[in-house]
């Protein structure tokens, strides 16, 4: 499937198109959708969301991407990953349908998916978008019953565009005509493109700041609306960007007309791996000793800022950073609001990347911004070196979902 398309991403809808109607159109035979746009907290935010339809006693598809440890994270049936058989089955019948024809992986991973989704019965479906909105494989749902956008912020500048105004256009590209749009917390310049956006399309929008609020309290999550105020655990994700993004998930709830019980559900029972996840067995573990080790897959200046602040919420230790990065991202901004946490980062090239940023630039760019910087063969090296110099250490390896991802095959 690799060898159909000479590159990895190429946003069209040429291709998808004529294999969905070979296909059938599965997509048209979907559960209630349910589509997720936006820079960060897009997984997090579907996570929050299934535990609340799933707590209100729902079955739920969702679709994610990129996987972390194996591709059957990205197809969840009725609230299980699809099994080997099962996927196998799918990826034959659209190889076959595809006839040979051009198309990305993605293209024809998430044709797979639909035609999973269609054929299984749920009562939703959670979408979420691979890269941008407008012109993504998953964009091809005519009239979802809601779509979602989280925070916009700078990234995949290659492919959506230089500014927050270009970025934010892609991103509402999943409005659709006369649907509800919910909208999480936004640069000014994004909010005016997706309000045009919306305004053009006669889709209505729940705004944050606008429409609804949220906000901690006394260590609970305070939301309210104009259908009144609920007083809810905060959610099992840490961190105050997860404060939004739970605000974004309830707001998506009670559009859909579920109440405090689905909304409570989502606040505890949400679990998203690599996002800021303490690991607590495994090979990995076990070779820390009696230091803890976290896992995080955030890779933007937005999601350095985001992880900066979840760190202060957890008890003092003295943290050290293992990190590897692709090399198309910003890395000094990702970098530069942790340097204040950390006593020292161990540089990592990602394992089998053929895009990652080689271990010595990660050094490089974490001595201009005031980190002591090592550099290491891999995580479990940097691991022994930590170690060895400071055994009560919390290790947070970060950088890349595909770092996190190869983190959590080799610890099991």
């Amino acid at each position: 499937m690799m060898t159909l398309h000479p590159k990895v991403i190429d946003l069209t809808f040429d291709r998808i198109d004529p294999l969905l109607a070979t296909l059938g159109h599965p997509e048209r035979k979907l559960p209630p959708v349910i589509h997720i746009a936006g820079t960060n907290g897009k997984g997090s935010t579907q996570a929050m969301i299934r535990a609340g339809l799933e707590g209100a006693g729902k079955s739920v598809h969702a679709y994610i991407s990129p996987h972390l440890a194996r591709f059957h994270e990205r197809i969840t049936l009725a609230g299980e990953h699809i099994s080997e058989p099962a996927l196998t089955d799918l990826l034959d019948r659209c190889y076959t349908a595809n006839n040979g024809d051009t198309i990305t992986y993605f293209e024809i991973t998430t044709a797979a998916a639909l035609l999973a989704f269609a054929e299984t019965p749920a009562d939703f479906t959670l979408l979420e978008v691979g890269l941008g909105g407008k012109m993504d494989a998953t964009n091809v749902v005519d009239k979802p019953a809601l779509t979602v956008i989280t925070p916009v912020s700078i990234d995949h500048t290659q492919f959506l565009g230089e500014t927050l105004t270009e970025i934010a256009g892609e991103k509402a590209g999943i409005i659709k005509r006369g649907v509800p749009c919910i909208v999480g917390p936004q640069p000014d310049e994004a909010l005016e493109v997706i309000e045009a956006t919306a305004n053009r399309l006669g889709a209505p929008l729940m705004v944050h700041g606008q429409h609804w609020h949220v906000w901690e309290e006394r260590h609970r999550l305070i939301y309210q609306d104009e259908t009144g105020l609920l007083d809810l655990p905060l959610p099992a994700l840490i961190g105050a960007h997860q404060i939004q993004n739970a605000g974004v998930a309830i707001a998506a709830l009670r559009r859909l007309g579920f109440g405090e019980t689905a909304c409570e559900a989502a606040m505890t029972n949400a679990t998203w791996p690599a996002r800021l996840q303490r690991l607590k067995n495994g090979p990995l573990v076990e070779a820390a000793g009696t230091a803890e080790l976290w896992l995080d897959g955030g890779h933007n200046p937005a999601a350095g800022h985001a992880l900066s602040e979840a760190l202060t919420r957890l008890p003092t230790r003295p943290l050290h950073l293992i990190c590897g990065m692709l090399n198309t991202k910003d890395i000094t901004g990702y970098l530069r609001p942790l340097a204040q946490h950390a006593k020292s980062l161990h540089a990592v090239s990602i394992p089998g990347e053929a895009a990652t940023l080689p271990a010595a630039e990660t050094a490089k760019a974490a001595k201009q911004v005031g980190m002591e910087t090592h550099i290491a063969d891999n995580v479990q090296s940097a691991i022994a070196d930590i170690i060895q110099t400071d055994p009560n250490a919390r290790i947070l390896i970060c950088g890349s979902l595909y770092l996190a991802g190869v983190v959590l095959r080799e610890n099991g």
